[in-house]
C-alpha cells in the first residue's frame, strides 16, 4: 500500500512536471521558428530605395551600398575603370530605385540596355555597373539567407587557390636576387603560387620613352628577375608574369618564346588589349601560356579570344568586366572552348570574396590574383569586416554566410577617400 501510493506520488509528480515542462515549452518552435526566420517580408514587397557610394585609392575602388525598404543592403566594388563617376553612380541608382533588387540578371540588362548610347559597352559605364550588379547579388543572399555561390548554381570547391603578386616591382632594389627573396617569402607564407610584373619604364637599358621595344638590355633583364624566382622556389611552384600590356608585337613574342625555359603558369598581356589577332600570333610562336581578358568587358569582350583561340587562359576582372553573373557568363563561354579562367583581382577583401563565390561555381576555374597589400597595408583590414582567416595556405577559404560574406566599414573607409567627393550621401 506504501509502495502503491508513493508510486502513485512519484507518477503524479512525474507528470506535473511534464505538464509544467510542456506548457513552459509551448509555442517554443513557433518562437524559434520566427527568430531564424529572415527579417525580410515576403521578396515582392522588397524595394530598392536608395544607391550610396564612396571611394579610396584616389577614386580607383568604388564601393556602392544599395538600401531597400525593410533595412537590408546589399554592397559591391569597382576597381579602375572607376574614377569620377559619383554622378554615374548615382544615375543607375534612378533607374533601379522602386524595383525588386533579387530579379538581378533583369536589373542587369535594364541599366545596361538603358545606358546603350551613354558608353554601356565596355570601360567606366560597365565597371560601375559591375559594383551596382554585385550589390544587388549580396543584397539578394541576405534576403534569401543563402550565399552567393548558392545562388549562381552551387559551388564545385570550398576554396579557392590564389596566387600572390608580391609587388616585388614597386621595390627599389629589383634585381633577380630581390625577386627570388621576395618569392621565397610567398612561398614561406603558404602560396604555391606568386607572380612578378616585368615592364619596367625606368629600365636604364630603355631608350625611348614611347617605344615599347624592349631593348637586348631589358630583355636580360626580364629573363634574368623571372630565372631568379625560378631558383628560389623550384619547379613545383607556379610563376606567373604581368607585362601590363605595354609592348609591341615582336616583344611580346620574344619574351615569350624566351620564358619557355622557366615553365610559367602563364604571360599576362604581353601586348595591349584591343587586337585578339596580334595575341594569336603570339600564342603561335611559343609554347609559354598568353593569358588576357583584365582589360576586357562584358562576354562580348571574350567572343572573339575564344573563337580564333588567341589565348590560352582568360583573365576577366570582375571588378570591372560586368560583374558576378557576367563572370560567371564569361567562364562558361570559355569553359566550351576548353579554356581556365583565372580573374584579375586587384579590389578589397570584399572584392576578392565576391571573385571568390564566381570561383566555386564554375568547373573550369583555375587561380586567383591575390595582392601581398592584403598583409602588408592596414587600410585593407580597416576598409572591411569579415570572419575568419584572410587566406589560408595560398587559398580563400569560401564564406557561407548569406550574401558575399564581407562587409564594408565606412567608418575605417572615412579617412582613406578623396577629398571633396562625395561619401555615401
Amino acid at each position: 500500500m506504501t509502495t502503491s501510493r508513493r508510486s502513485f506520488l512519484t507518477k503524479s509528480a512525474l507528470a506535473g512536471v511534464f505538464s509544467a515542462s510542456a506548457l513552459a515549452s509551448f509555442g517554443e518552435g513557433l518562437e524559434t521558428a520566427v527568430h531564424h526566420a529572415p527579417q525580410s517580408s515576403a521578396p515582392s514587397d522588397l524595394k530598392i530605395t536608395d544607391i550610396k557610394c564612396g571611394y579610396i585609392r584616389n577614386g580607383h575602388s568604388l564601393f556602392v551600398k544599395i538600401h531597400t525598404n525593410q533595412g537590408i543592403w546589399g554592397c559591391g566594388e569597382a576597381v579602375d575603370a572607376s574614377v569620377g563617376t559619383y554622378h554615374l553612380v548615382k544615375l543607375m541608382g534612378e533607374r533601379i530605385k522602386g524595383k525588386s533588387p533579387l530579379n538581378v540578371n533583369r536589373l542587369f540588362e535594364d541599366v545596361r540596355k538603358s545606358g546603350f548610347f551613354e558608353g554601356a559597352q565596355a570601360g567606366m559605364y560597365i565597371s560601375v555597373l559591375s559594383a551596382v550588379e554585385t550589390a544587388l547579388w549580396d543584397l539578394t543572399g541576405k534576403a534569401l539567407g543563402m550565399p552567393v555561390y548558392q545562388l549562381l548554381g552551387g559551388k564545385f570547391r570550398d576554396k579557392i587557390r590564389v596566387y600572390c603578386d608580391t609587388g616585388a616591382y614597386r621595390e627599389t632594389d629589383t634585381s633577380a636576387e630581390a625577386f627570388g627573396k621576395s618569392a621565397k617569402k610567398a612561398v614561406d607564407m603558404g602560396f604555391n603560387a606568386v607572380k612578378y610584373d616585368i615592364d619596367e619604364r625606368n629600365d636604364p637599358n630603355k631608350y625611348d620613352a614611347y617605344n615599347w621595344t624592349a631593348s637586348q638590355g631589358e630583355l636580360e633583364r626580364m629573363y634574368n628577375q623571372i630565372a631568379g624566382v625560378r631558383k628560389a622556389v623550384g619547379p613545383k611552384v607556379d610563376i606567373c608574369v604581368d607585362m601590363h600590356g605595354r609592348y609591341d608585337m615582336t616583344t611580346g613574342r620574344r619574351v615569350a618564346k624566351l620564358m619557355e625555359p622557366l615553365n610559367l603558369l602563364f604571360l599576362e598581356e604581353p601586348i595591349p588589349a584591343e587586337n585578339p589577332e596580334a595575341y594569336k600570333q603570339i600564342r603561335e610562336a611559343s609554347n609559354t601560356p598568353i593569358c588576357a581578358g583584365e582589360n576586357h568587358y562584358l562576354a562580348h569582350g571574350f567572343r572573339k579570344l575564344l573563337e580564333i583561340g588567341a589565348v590560352d587562359i582568360i583573365m576577366p576582372d570582375l571588378q570591372k568586366a560586368g560583374g558576378l553573373g557576367e563572370g560567371q557568363r564569361i567562364a562558361n563561354l570559355a569553359n566550351l572552348y576548353y579554356v581556365p579562367f583565372a580573374p584579375h583581382m586587384v579590389a578589397s577583401y570584399l572584392g576578392a570574396m565576391a571573385s571568390s563565390h564566381v570561383c566555386a561555381s564554375v568547373p573550369n576555374f583555375l587561380i586567383l590574383e591575390w595582392q601581398i597589400y592584403f598583409h602588408e597595408e592596414p587600410m585593407f583590414k580597416e576598409i572591411v569586416t569579415f570572419d575568419g582567416p584572410m587566406v589560408e595556405k595560398g587559398f580563400i577559404p569560401l564564406s557561407n554566410k548569406p550574401g558575399i560574406g564581407v562587409e564594408i566599414n565606412e567608418e575605417g573607409m572615412k579617412k582613406y577617400a578623396p577629398k571633396d567627393v562625395p561619401f555615401f550621401v
